[in-house]
């Protein structure tokens, strides 16, 4: 596997791309290879679960994280086209309450590396998507919380010019400031 990582404006989040194989039945590409996650994006990471989710157009996940077992996760496309967030709730941050978004697509094969410590969302900007997350430790939906999707003290700038559609969770999302964070 041939990997190129680019560093963010959140520099412990990084943008993962794989060599694209072609010939005349058609592609293939490698998704992921430990060795080279953990030579090139984080190293000493074991994934432990994948999550598959499907959302039709204007839905938007997020801003989660787990305050106990907090996740890294490893967001990739399989189907269509979203916009993915990741937002630093590490109070000791110089990063604290900054945010980074990258388009992420069935097309362009990108992968968003989100380090334990971040809040996660995304907004579905085609038709529909599918969406593939390695994460780190297990989902403990007592230990999930959500950040406001537009929480003015966050400022994300989501390329949308519509209302979302929300899971009640999502709705009752709490302003970064009102939120448990890390140290």
């Amino acid at each position: 596997m041939s990997i190129k990582v680019t560093r963010t404006a959140l520099p412990e989040v990084k943008i993962v791309e794989t060599d694209l194989f072609c010939d005349e039945a058609g592609s293939s590409f490698e998704t992921f290879n430990a060795d080279e996650f953990a030579e090139s994006v984080a190293g000493g990471v074991e994934f432990v679960q994948d999550d598959h989710s499907r959302s039709k157009c204007g839905v938007l996940r997020g801003l989660h994280y787990q305050i106990h077992r907090p996740q890294g996760k490893l967001m990739r496309v399989v189907v269509g086209d979203v916009f993915d967030v990741a937002v630093d709730i590490r109070l000791s941050s110089h990063t604290f309450g900054k945010w980074i978004g990258v388009h992420l697509s069935a097309a362009n094969r990108r992968q968003m590396w989100v380090p334990p410590g971040f809040a996660h969302g995304f907004v579905v900007m085609s038709d529909m998507a599918e969406c593939l997350c390695r994460t780190t430790d297990y989902w403990y939906p007592e230990h999930e919380r959500s950040i406001l999707w537009s929480d003015p003290d966050i400022g994300i700038d989501w390329p949308i010019e519509f209302a979302p559609i929300l899971a009640p969770k999502d709705e009752a999302g709490k302003r970064l400031y009102e939120s448990e964070f890390y140290a």
